[in-house]
């Protein structure tokens, strides 16, 4: 008696999952692809190139002073006193270890600054991917690249399943190129 009740409610369990598991619908969007679609990667991209080579040229320029200064130390070593050749070296090493320093702040600003220019973008991609989602009946919604690694990883189909183009027809954006996720 026992064991018809627990498979009456096994069998109930399972109805259940493969009627709740039959109402649900999965895409995926590849947030790289539809990005690379969208008229503001050019200029987000022109932007992040232009504020990186600012950066770069001030540490070159900084770089370039700390070379002329270690000539100028080499060429004059040997006669310097002891406590002259103590204090340059000092500088030297000084100066060295703000360019570290200064090349480790400039990856940081680079990054901040890339992350604040694609900010918006994103958001777009976002509330296009949530109008998409809600219009198809999507249920859930996967992140094909994310730090470039896939999210999903199996899809039966995978045509019906990436929403991407779908995503880009939504902010107007007729996509240009093949899908690189390998549908529509």
């Amino acid at each position: 008696m026992k064991r018809n009740i627990l498979i009456a409610i096994s069998v109930f369990a399972l109805f259940f999952t493969a009627e709740a598991n039959a109402q649900q619908k999965f895409g995926f969007v590849s947030t790289e692809y539809v990005l690379s679609q969208m008229p503001e990667a050019k200029s987000i991209q022109s932007e992040l190139q232009a504020y990186q080579r600012q950066l770069t040229n001030k540490i070159q320029a900084t770089m370039q002073g700390f070379q002329t200064q270690l000539d100028a130390y080499q060429k004059g070593a040997a006669t310097m006193t002891e406590d002259a050749r103590a204090a340059k070296e000092k500088e030297l090493q000084d100066l060295q270890t703000q360019i570290q320093q200064d090349q480790q702040e400039a990856q940081t600003n680079l990054q901040r600054k890339e992350a604040e220019l694609l900010q918006p973008a994103l958001d777009k991609i976002q509330k296009a991917i949530d109008a998409v989602a809600k219009e198809q009946s999507y249920t859930h919604v996967f992140s094909l690249d994310v730090a470039g690694n896939p999210i999903l990883l199996y899809v039966e189909n995978q045509d019906e399943a990436d929403i991407s183009d779908l995503v880009l027809k939504n902010m107007g954006i007729t996509p240009t190129e093949a899908n690189n996720t390998g549908s529509n």
